[in-house]
């Protein structure tokens, strides 16, 4: 299960970083749920070098999909708020998802669809307890390395 969504999450990662539709739909989400964001909150909430976020902003402003502003609250920042262009747009990546996505469970019953759709809120549920637990020292991992390095040292191993 780890090695499947490990996989699957590798996969809609790539997608976001090469697909310059996947980007901008990931980054006209982000700035569709807030009214007027920093570029250096929106690097922060996709997790990338604010640099990416730079240039893709300047790409969306000039498709006229975002409107960038200084911040008022601070002169050296700016924000970012989506265009009706940019709702639009965003309308349509969307749209592309849905279609990709149906062609993913084309052959899936609609009770496993609903069972997959359940179980992934489900594990976001869970996922989103467990960071709000204290992460664990590893402790449990160091017997385990000392184990396995153990082993290794046994007479006739090399």
């Amino acid at each position: 299960m780890v090695v499947a969504l490990f996989t699957l999450n590798a996969g809609l990662e790539r997608a976001r970083r090469q697909s310059k539709g996947a980007s901008a739909l990931s980054l006209l989400q982000v700035i569709a749920d807030h009214k007027g964001i920093r570029p250096s909150d929106i690097a922060e909430l996709q997790q990338v070098h604010p640099s990416l976020v730079t240039r893709q902003l300047q790409e969306l402003d000039e498709a006229g999909f975002v409107a960038i502003t200084p911040d008022p609250s601070d002169g050296r920042s700016s924000l970012v708020a989506i265009t009706p262009a940019g709702t639009k747009e965003l309308r349509r990546l969307v749209n592309i998802g849905f279609e990709r996505f149906t062609l993913f469970v084309a052959d899936w019953t609609t009770d496993e669809v609903r069972a997959f759709t359940r179980m992934l809120e489900k594990f976001q549920q869970s996922k989103a307890a467990a960071a709000n637990q204290p992460h664990q020292t590893g402790r449990r991992w160091r017997g385990r390395a000392r184990a396995r390095i153990s082993l290794a040292k046994a007479p006739g191993r090399q």
